[in-house]
C-alpha cells in the first residue's frame, strides 16, 4: 500500500523521484477506483478529535473539587441534622459556582473543533485525467491538486509547478511575510533542519495562497499532516490548573481533614467523660459543618465575574474565570514581538545612498499623515534631492503593493515602500512607466526585478532585494553628483558597510538598482525598514517589570534585529543573555532550565519553541504568560498557565486555545489586564482570610454553647 511521506522527505527529493514513490501521474491525477482504494488504508482527509463527552458527564465532572464535595457533606449532615435552612443555602451556592464554572470551560474547550476548520470544505483536483471540484476530505496521497490564488491548502503538498506561486504560512509559523514556493528540492541538510519556513518546495495544511497559481503532489493526509502533529500535541498536553484552582483544592482538602479532626476528637474527649455517645457525634458534626466557609466559592466566583467584565472595559477578553486571578499571579511572561511589542507594520526608516547620505523617516505605520523625509534638516520633497528620489522611484515602480485607507493590499515590505513615496510625494512616479514583464523573487535569487517602458519608450530595468545580491548585479552605481561611477572593490566594500551599519540598528535593509537591460544596472541605493515598537510599549514593560514579573522576548527575526528591539524596548540589558532557536533545540530540558532564567531574549525561534521554554519555566516553578497568533503557538498557550491570544491577528485555533484574548493586540492592554489580576487576587485572599477567621470565632461560639 502506498505509504505517505513527511514533509521533509518529500522536500529532500525531486518532484518524479515523489511521483514514482507515491505511485501516480502529474498530467492524469489517480483514478477513481484507486483512491477509494487508497482511502480504505489511509481514511479520510479529516482530524479525528475523538467523540465528544456528553454535557451532562462535563457538569457531574464540576463536582469533583474538594471543596465542593465538602461543601455537599456539609449540606447532607445538615438535612439528617433537620438545619434545612443551612441545606438550602449551602446548595444553592454549590449550583450556582458548579453551573459558572461549566459554562464557561464548556465555552472554552472548543480547540480541537477549530482545527478542523483548516481543512477547506472543497478543492480542484484531477482525477481520472480531468480536472474535478471535489471535498477535500476525500483526498488521499497521490492525489493531484490544482492551486489558485484564494485557495487554502486542503493537504501537505509537494509543490509540482509553481507560477509565481506565494503562500501565507502566518497560521503557522507566525511570519507575515508570504513564501515563494517552488519546484526544486531542498538539500538533504536543510530539509532535515527544523523549521518549515525553509521547505520551500512544500505547501501545508491550511495555509493560504495569496498570489499565482500551481499544481502539488498530496504527500500526507490529515494525522499525517504538520497541522496533524500539532492536533497530536494539543491532544497530549493537559491544560494545568491555575494558581486559584489549585489553592482552593488544597483549603478543601486541609478542610475537610480539619474537619474529621474536630470530630474525632471531641467524640474521644466524650467518651472519656461518660458522655453520650450519639450526642457527642452531633456536636462533633455541627462544630465541624460550622467551621466550613460554604460562602466561600460563590464570593469567588462573584469576585471573579467582576473581575472579567472588568477586563472586558479594558480590551481583554477572559474566557476562563480562574484564569484572571492567575494574571495577578504570573511571573514570566513570554510575548512575541511581531503584532504585540510592534505594530506588525513594516516601516521604512531610513534612506542611504552608496556613498554614504542618510536620510531619516519619520512616521510609523501605512498612515502618510505626519510623516516626512529629511536630510541634514531639509525636507526631501519630490526631486529636491534627485540621490533619493531615484531610490524611492525604483522601490515603488518595482512594487506590487498598494496602501487604500491605510490598509496594506500586499507584502509588508513593500507597503512601507509605497509609504515613503507618498511622504516624499512622489506616488505619481509609478504611472509614468509601464510595466512590460516581472521577475519574480524567488529564494535563490533573493531578489524581484521588472521590466519597464519610460514615457519614451525606452526599456528600463528596476531590481530590489537582499543589498548584496543586487549590489553583485550591479558594474556602476549612482553618485551623490549625479554621475554614474564604476563599482570597484573599495565602492563595493563601502556601500556593504553602510548596510551592516544600518542592520546594527535593527533595520531590514534592501538594496535597488536600475538600468537599461540586466546586464548594465546602476546600484541606486538601499532603505533601512523595520516593524517599529507600538507607543506606550516599553513603558508598559517598564511597569510589569518593577511589579517584579520577568518579560522574554521570542521572534523569528535575526538575531541583531531581535536585540536592537530588546534594548530599544527595554526587555535586554548588558547582564542578559540571547538564544537562537537552533540552541534551544540542541540543549536538553535540565539544560535550558539551567540557563532560561538570565535569557531574555529567543531570536531565530518557531512556534514549537515556546512549548520547550513554556516548560522549563513551569519546571523552575515559575507562572508563566505566553502569548501567540498561529497555530502552532495553540500548543504552547494551552500548556501554559495563562495563554493569550491576539484578537486581530490571531487564529481561531490560537483563540480557541488561549484563556484570554488581546482585542487590540497590544501589550499595553496585558499590562491593565496584570493590574486587575492583582487586585482581585488580594480581594480574594482577604475574602478567604474573614471567612476562615469569622468560621472559627462561630465555632468556638457554638462550643462554648
Amino acid at each position: 500500500m502506498i505509504e505517505t511521506l513527511t514533509s521533509e522527505q518529500a522536500a529532500s527529493h525531486e518532484v518524479v523521484p515523489c511521483t514514482h514513490q507515491l505511485r501516480t501521474n502529474l498530467e492524469e491525477g489517480l483514478t477513481t477506483a484507486e483512491a477509494t482504494r487508497r482511502r480504505q488504508y489511509h481514511g479520510y482527509n479529516e482530524f479525528d478529535v475523538g467523540e465528544e463527552e456528553p454535557i451532562y458527564k462535563k457538569y457531574l465532572e464540576q463536582f469533583q473539587n474538594p471543596l465542593i464535595l465538602l461543601l455537599l457533606a456539609s449540606a447532607f449532615v445538615s438535612i439528617v441534622m433537620k438545619q434545612y435552612d443551612d441545606a438550602i443555602s449551602i446548595t444553592v451556592a454549590v449550583v450556582i459556582v458548579v453551573t459558572v464554572g461549566f459554562v464557561q470551560e464548556y465555552r472554552s474547550e472548543k480547540t480541537l473543533e477549530q482545527l478542523t476548520k483548516l481543512v477547506p470544505p472543497t478543492c480542484h483536483v484531477l482525477r481520472d485525467g480531468k480536472e474535478a471540484m471535489m471535498l477535500a476530505r476525500e483526498l488521499v496521497p497521490g492525489d493531484i491538486v490544482l492551486l489558485n490564488t484564494g485557495d487554502r491548502i486542503p493537504s501537505d503538498l509537494r509543490i509540482a509547478e509553481s507560477f509565481s506561486l506565494q503562500i501565507d504560512e502566518s497560521s503557522l509559523t507566525g511570519e507575515t511575510e508570504p513564501k515563494h514556493k517552488e519546484t526544486r528540492s531542498v538539500p538533504a541538510a536543510s530539509a532535515t533542519g527544523s523549521d518549515v519556513e525553509h521547505l520551500t518546495c512544500i505547501a501545508f495544511m491550511g495555509t493560504l495562497v495569496c498570489a499565482g497559481r500551481g499544481r502539488g503532489i498530496v504527500i500526507s493526509t490529515a494525522a499525517n499532516s504538520q497541522f496533524g502533529e500539532v492536533v497530536k500535541m494539543m491532544m497530549g498536553e493537559e491544560s494545568p490548573k491555575t494558581p486559584l484552582q489549585k489553592s482552593m483544592d488544597d483549603l478543601g482538602k486541609q478542610l475537610s481533614i480539619y474537619s474529621f479532626g474536630v470530630i474525632a476528637v471531641i467524640f474521644l474527649i466524650g467518651m472519656f467523660q461518660g458522655r453520650n455517645v450519639v450526642d457527642m457525634f452531633t456536636i462533633g458534626v455541627s462544630l465541624a459543618v460550622a467551621a466550613i466557609p460554604e460562602g466561600l466559592p460563590i464570593v469567588v466566583a462573584v469576585t471573579l465575574a467582576i473581575g472579567v467584565m472588568r477586563m472586558a472595559k479594558r480590551r481583554a477578553v477572559v474566557k476562563k474565570m480562574p484564569a484572571v486571578e492567575t494574571l495577578g499571579c504570573v511571573t514570566v511572561i513570554c510575548s512575541d514581538k511581531t503584532g504585540t511589542l510592534t505594530k506588525n507594520e513594516m516601516t521604512a526608516q531610513a534612506i542611504a545612498t552608496p556613498e554614504g547620505k542618510l536620510a531619516e523617516i519619520t512616521g510609523i505605520g501605512y498612515s502618510a499623515e505626519g510623516g516626512v523625509v529629511q536630510y541634514q534638516g531639509e525636507q526631501v520633497h519630490q526631486w529636491t534631492h534627485p540621490e533619493f528620489a531615484r531610490i524611492i522611484e525604483a522601490g515603488l515602480v518595482c512594487n506590487n503593493a498598494t496602501i487604500e485607507a491605510d490598509k496594506l493590499i500586499g507584502q509588508p515590505t513593500e507597503g512601507a515602500i509605497v509609504v515613503l513615496a507618498k511622504k516624499a510625494q512622489l506616488e505619481g512616479v509609478r504611472s509614468e512607466y509601464k510595466r512590460l514583464r516581472e521577475m519574480p523573487f524567488s529564494s535563490d535569487t533573493k531578489w524581484m526585478g521588472v521590466q519597464c517602458a519610460d514615457a519614451h519608450g525606452q526599456n528600463v530595468y528596476f531590481i530590489k532585494g537582499a543589498l548584496d545580491r543586487v549590489l553583485d548585479q550591479c558594474g556602476t552605481y549612482y553618485s551623490s553628483d549625479n554621475q554614474r561611477k564604476q563599482c570597484d572593490q573599495y565602492s563595493r566594500q563601502h556601500i556593504l558597510e553602510i548596510g551592516k551599519e544600518l542592520g546594527q540598528k535593527g533595520l531590514r535593509v534592501l538594496g535597488l538598482a536600475r538600468g537599461e537591460s540586466m546586464q548594465s544596472l546602476m546600484f541606486l541605493g538601499m532603505i533601512g525598514m523595520m516593524d517599529p515598537p507600538r507607543p506606550g510599549a516599553a513603558d508598559a514593560i517598564s511597569i510589569v517589570k518593577a511589579s517584579g514579573v520577568d518579560v522574554k522576548l521570542i521572534t523569528g527575526d535575526a538575531m541583531e534585529t531581535a536585540q536592537s528591539i530588546g534594548q530599544s524596548l527595554g526587555i535586554l540589558s548588558s547582564s542578559d543573555s540571547c538564544l537562537s532557536g537552533q540552541q534551544v533545540d540542541q540543549m536538553s530540558d535540565h539544560d535550558l532550565e539551567l540557563v532560561i532564567r538570565q535569557v531574555t531574549v529567543f531570536y531565530r525561534a518557531s512556534p514549537r519553541h515556546k512549548l520547550k521554554i513554556v516548560k522549563a519555566l513551569q519546571a523552575l516553578g515559575e507562572v508563566v504568560a505566553m502569548t501567540g497568533d498561529g497555530v502552532n503557538d495553540a500548543v504552547a498557550l494551552k500548556k501554559a498557565d495563562i495563554g493569550v491570544a491576539m484578537g486581530v491577528c490571531g487564529t481561531d485555533v490560537c483563540k480557541e486555545a488561549a484563556d484570554m484574548i488581546l482585542c487590540d493586540d497590544d501589550f499595553s492592554t496585558m499590562t491593565a489586564a496584570i493590574e486587575e489580576g492583582k487586585a482581585i487576587y488580594h480581594n480574594i485572599t482577604n475574602f478567604v482570610r474573614f471567612q476562615l477567621s469569622t468560621k472559627l470565632n462561630s465555632t468556638q461560639t457554638n462550643y462554648k454553647l
